[in-house]
């Protein structure tokens, strides 16, 4: 990912955090927008992400040109099927995450990762923002051996960059079961009408 694209990224995640926040508060229905199906002889990948408050990390990856569908959800937890209270109460040890469908012909994992490292404070132990907690934790959990790699490297890239002044502190570990969020807070942003909240 090129410096100025990951620059807009930052800039366009900063300038709206404020919808993000007090969306929090109003956790109503709305219409969904259907994700693309992608056809039968493509084969697709998933990526996991948790970055914080799951919202605005679903809206990034969702509109990205070779990702067919998004879902928010719970994992790395030890409750079975918890519910966003359950996870809320920071007891479960699940964290928020999107699980992310992928065609790797259109969008390499590595891009993927790019976009997590840009989009959120990979420096900051169980919290982003004002949200504190290990479901606000930054963790990437791979699929694959190959992601598992790419994870490893990335971070490394990333904590020799200087780009951060602090370490990263980002786990990487084994996908576990994911656990689908409620449907409210699927597509949350776009149900209303916001772009996305820094993630």
């Amino acid at each position: 990912m090129s410096l100025r694209l990951a620059t807009e990224l930052r800039r366009y995640a900063n300038d709206l955090y404020s919808n993000c926040q007090a969306a929090k508060h109003e956790l109503s229905g709305g219409c969904v927008r259907h994700a693309t199906v992608p056809s039968s002889k493509m084969k697709t990948e998933k990526a996991t992400f948790g970055a914080g408050c799951f919202w605005g990390v679903e809206e990034i990856f969702h509109n990205l040109k070779g990702v067919f569908s998004t879902a928010v959800g719970y994992a790395g937890g030890t409750k079975e099927n918890p519910t966003y209270e359950d996870v809320c109460t920071d007891e479960t040890g699940h964290a928020e995450v999107v699980e992310v469908e992928f065609d790797p012909s259109q969008i390499a994992y590595g891009d993927l990762l790019d976009v997590f490292w840009s989009n959120h404070n990979p420096t900051t132990l169980n919290r982003q923002g004002p949200d504190v907690g290990r479901q606000y934790r930054s963790v990437i959990f791979y699929h694959s051996p190959e992601q598992k790699s790419a994870a490893e490297t990335s971070r490394e890239t990333i904590n020799k960059s200087g780009r951060f002044r602090q370490p990263v502190v980002t786990q990487i570990e084994p996908a576990p079961t994911f656990w689908r969020a409620e449907e409210y807070h699927q597509r949350y942003l776009e149900k209303r009408g916001q772009s996305h909240c820094a993630i």
